[in-house]
């Protein structure tokens, strides 16, 4: 066993556990998310939403977290996510949280891009010798085709991955530690790269 230069937490989040909600679930998934759209703020309208998209859910800890985008009337997108706890495996889902913001850059008024992605702060995390980085949720689609997964980078290490289910995934990740920050890449059935997109692209 060797000491790991760069101890770091990688692959912090269990895989999806079920499928995309549909049904009952994801019309309660949804009333979560529309109140927390209603509280977004903007200097111009937002207009009405359209039907919620849902990404695979992803569990850190004891908290799942489902990840989720509408379009509005106005060319907006909303997007953000729905958490909720369960006290064991089958239990009913309690204690929700949602989150949401609002963007007017979308995969439509962009036809170049390869992957649409989004992003969520969840909590700080504290590393050696004063180091500090931000536990990071990711959700995006691929635009791309033939890609199976999706992997989150930082730097020379891979944090985490997920295989991608109706084009969408989901990841969980360190970011802005150490002066590298988070790239997302897809993959093909052969191990190919197909596309690769950092967060901070266009800042």
């Amino acid at each position: 066993m060797s000491i790991d230069p760069r101890p770091i937490p990688r692959f912090v989040a269990e895989p999806p556990q079920e499928g995309l909600p549909y049904g009952r679930w994801a019309e309660t998934l949804a009333k979560h998310f529309h109140d927390a759209c209603t509280e977004v703020e903007t200097d111009e309208p937002v207009g009405s939403t359209g039907p919620v998209t849902w990404f695979p859910e992803r569990t850190m800890g004891e908290r799942t977290y489902v990840p989720a985008t509408a379009s509005t009337s106005e060319g907006w997108e909303l997007f953000g996510y729905v958490s909720y706890t369960r006290e064991h495996e089958g239990a009913a889902a309690e204690d929700f949280e949602a989150s949401a913001d609002v963007t007017d850059e979308t995969a439509e008024a962009n036809p170049d891009w390869q992957i649409d992605l989004s992003d969520a702060e969840l909590r700080p995390f504290r590393g050696d010798e004063g180091r500090r980085g931000m536990l990071t949720l990711v959700w995006g689609v691929s635009l791309v085709g033939g890609a199976v997964a999706a992997s989150a980078e930082l730097g020379p290490d891979t944090t985490d991955q997920c295989t991608i289910i109706e084009e969408r995934f989901t990841l969980i990740s360190l970011d802005a530690y150490t002066g590298d920050y988070l790239d997302v890449r897809l993959w093909g059935a052969d191990g190919r790269e197909l596309a690769a997109e950092s967060l901070y692209e266009d800042e």
